[in-house]
């Protein structure tokens, strides 16, 4: 019964809250707005009601909208110099987890000196103390995968060194997040299953990591029931507002076990494959990893009782045994239509698995000392192999 228990983030939640940003106090008066490159949020209307509300606060804004779906360490760079620039005392992440994360590294970097990899504590990083506290970081969330906006930790990499690292303290959590369920309705049928996988795996591991807690539990059971309940929905129907809504909830809760218990060593693996394959989409990838990964642990027998209780959270109340889980996980894939999918399409090849396994231990090996029971080297080389089609 010991936790530590923080979370800072002032967090609106529902149906139109966006269209009230206005009457927030806002943590500046001109802010460097990060989206991505594809251009959603733009097409949407998403930035549109968003410099709406800013023009009525009478904020005033720049935008800068270079972000990558696994975004990159040039561009925090980029973003940074920027708000330099510009004088901007505040940073909004608009759209998916990429652009909340990227809000997040580019404001540490826009007080601070050096390159943002200085600071990063694993990896090629050289782990230098940040001297100054990061501009304050107002989140908005277009898709429901990250959980971004209820936790400090954001996720780069870095291109030239085939580094994909998260990194994140007390001073990254945003000040303010909106989860508008509105915002997400746009968000295609594939798109809204990779994510919804992510806010899952978030929870999953959350709860059987050694540093769950009470608190933690309580997010994470609550986040497996909503998407169990309501994902297949969402990816089926996506004018369906109460499943959009109940996925949203879910993605945020999972970013609560993310600030209260943390992720184990399936992020460490889908990491080392998507800093070497960057096309491949973080939550496919933990797709690809997710049977082959738990089923390691449900036949080892640890944490036993967890695994049924995620099985029935995930909506199978009759679970008696591990596996159990582990075939809920597998029906989810089949109804959400992402049970085909394949590393090779996305250039990952069988006779590299131990180079990405090797990269997993490199770059988030800590992640490993917080799984339930020891993966050694030759089995996470194994469960790569498993996950391979």
């Amino acid at each position: 019964m010991r936790f530590q228990y923080y979370i800072p983030t002032k967090i609106l939640f529902g149906k139109g809250q966006l269209s009230k940003l206005h009457r927030e106090v806002l943590p500046g008066k001109k802010a460097l707005i990060v989206v991505s490159s594809g251009g959603s949020v733009k097409r949407h209307g998403y930035l549109g009601k968003l410099q709406e509300q800013l023009d009525k606060a009478q904020v005033s804004y720049v935008v800068f909208d270079k972000i990558l779906p696994n975004p990159i360490v040039n561009h925090v760079m980029e973003g940074a110099d920027i708000a330099k620039k510009e004088g901007c005392d505040f940073v909004i992440g608009l759209g998916g987890g990429s652009s909340i994360d990227s809000a997040k590294s580019i404001a540490v970097m826009a007080t601070n000196e050096g390159h943002y990899w200085d600071y990063i504590e694993a990896g090629s990083g050289k782990a230098m103390p940040i001297a100054n506290d990061p501009l304050p970081i107002v989140a908005i969330t277009t898709t429901a995968g990250t959980g971004t906006e209820a936790d400090p930790w954001t996720v780069i990499t870095h291109q030239d060194r085939d580094e994909k690292i998260g990194f994140g303290y007390d001073k990254t959590f945003p000040v303010l997040s909106v989860v508008d369920p509105d915002l997400m309705m746009s968000v295609p049928p594939h798109l809204t299953a990779y994510q919804g996988f992510d806010a899952l795996f978030h929870s999953t591991e959350g709860y059987i990591n050694k540093t769950a807690n009470v608190m933690s539990d309580l997010y994470a059971l609550k986040a497996i029931e909503l998407i169990g309940k309501s994902l297949a929905t969402a990816v089926n129907d996506g004018s369906n507002e109460e499943a959009r809504a109940n996925v949203a909830l879910a993605n945020t809760l999972s970013g609560m076990v993310e600030s209260t218990s943390g992720c184990t060593s399936e992020h460490s693996m889908e990491h080392a494959l998507s800093a070497f394959h960057p096309e491949l989409p973080h939550g496919a990838g933990l797709i690809m990893l997710c049977e082959a990964y738990y089923t390691y642990f449900a036949e080892r027998g640890v944490c036993s009782q967890r695994f049924i209780d995620m099985a029935k959270a995930l909506g199978k109340k009759d679970a008696t045994e591990p596996m159990d889980f582990v075939k809920a996980l597998h029906e989810l894939r089949v109804a959400c239509h992402v049970e085909n999918l394949k590393m090779a399409d996305y250039g990952i090849t069988l006779e590299n698995m131990e180079k990405y396994a090797k990269n997993a231990y490199d770059t988030m090996g800590g992640l490993f000392q917080v799984d339930p029971a020891p993966i050694p080297f030759e089995e996470t080389v194994n469960i790569l192999k498993k996950s391979y089609r």
